[in-house]
């Protein structure tokens, strides 16, 4: 499939391993890059610049593909290095930066004259607005689902993904509850041109992380994340675990008076007890609401390909041909022919595929034969009439 963010940055499929602490290291981003999507390493997980640069090098002798970098801008008095993190990053060859945390834009320009395509990490339409203005490639919006950050608007992709499509003319992709075939099919008929797996991506058999943590991924639903650091404004979508419960008893204690001091030993220094050493209770940690649709621990190819062979066997992507996919619209963005739209072979209908015209049932709204003047039906065959306004039973 090709769509802008294959374009951009000379992938196979429009399928993003976003950056993750402590899990985005060389082996994963690989894998994904030789499954023919985008692997990224985690820039900050890496603890130097020249650490960051071995990494790289690391990754490029498992693939010849195009991989990435991510760099998180953290609000923080003691910033690390990051000139010398994107001279290791341009040092390195590499041609795909996913930026995310604080505006990236003070650093644009040394990015931009390596010849590096930016995507950046957004949770609002405005913030995607002004990654554009600032000469970002593409952005990756991040719906409420989503683990990490999920900003402050609790937008979930159904309202937030549409919303960037109607204000956007660079490319995005979605990111928060993406897991599998149908996830890729709705990601592009809301208008993204791809779409960003970051938990998903945990459970699989590449990714360096612990047993424990893939098994806890399996093993959650969607009701096991929980939303912490909310009256600091810093919210973050985490798993739940024995620890995250004390968090939030501090956080309702205190209320307004909370400081990041008072839940220091949950959220500073757990990723490498909980990602390398597999002590699930050792503190917070990022997972997105997907974790209800994780069901295995694949390999990043199988994954890979089974979320992109036409989107599974029960939600397939719409077959060749069919008006409104060819092409892509005026932005380069995948887009499906309208739900009511009739052609030749038949009507196209998002949960089941191409329908045949000849089975779309003839029921009139008085209930008899449909006359001269046809009538169409959604899939809950609520009457319409030829302009797709709903009529009266």
């Amino acid at each position: 499939m090709k769509t802008a963010i294959t374009e951009l940055f000379g992938i196979e499929h429009p399928i993003i391993q976003g950056g993750m602490h402590f899990v985005g290291f060389a082996e994963l981003a690989a894998a994904v890059s030789n499954a023919g999507g985008l692997g990224i390493i985690t820039g900050l997980t890496q603890k130097t610049p020249e650490l960051l640069a071995k990494e790289i090098a690391r990754c490029r002798d498992m693939t010849d593909k195009p991989f990435g970098v991510n760099l998180t801008f953290l609000p923080t008095f003691a910033a690390p290095p990051y000139p010398e993190y994107i001279a290791a990053i341009v040092e390195g060859g590499i041609k795909a930066v996913e930026t995310a945390g604080r505006s990236p834009e003070q650093y644009m320009p040394a990015l931009k004259a390596a010849g590096i395509k930016v995507i950046h990490k957004c949770t609002s339409v405005r913030h995607s607005l002004k990654a554009e203005r600032i000469g970002c490639d593409a952005v990756s919006v991040d719906g409420f689902e989503c683990g990490g950050h999920p900003g402050e608007d609790d937008i979930p992709n159904m309202i937030l993904l549409p919303r960037a499509a109607e204000e956007l003319k660079i490319p995005f992709v979605a990111s928060g509850g993406m897991a599998d075939g149908r996830s890729l099919v709705a990601a592009l008929s809301l208008g993204a041109a791809g779409m960003n797996m970051g938990t998903r991506f945990i459970a699989t058999k590449e990714a360096p992380v612990h047993q424990n943590v893939k098994n806890a991924l399996v093993a959650a639903t969607e009701l096991d994340t929980r939303l912490i650091m909310r009256s600091l404004r810093n919210t973050e979508r985490v798993l739940r675990n024995a620890n995250v419960d004390r968090l939030i008893e501090i956080e309702r204690e205190k209320g307004d008076k909370l400081k990041i001091d008072d839940i220091h030993d949950q959220v500073a220094g757990v990723y490498p007890r909980i990602m390398l050493e597999g002590q699930m209770d050792a503190g917070a940690w990022s997972c997105g609401m997907v974790a209800g649709l994780i069901h295995d621990i694949p390999s990043c190819k199988e994954l890979v390909d089974r979320n992109h062979e036409r989107g599974g066997t029960d939600h397939p992507q719409p077959p060749d041909g069919v008006p409104g996919w060819d092409g892509g619209d005026a932005k380069g963005r995948l887009t499906p022919p309208n739900f009511l739209t009739t052609a030749a072979n038949g009507r196209w209908n998002r949960a089941r595929g191409l329908l045949n015209k000849d089975k779309i049932p003839s029921k009139s709204i008085s209930g008899g034969v449909r006359g001269p003047e046809k009538r169409f039906f959604c899939s809950c065959r609520c009457p319409r009439d030829r302009m797709g306004r709903l009529r009266a039973r």
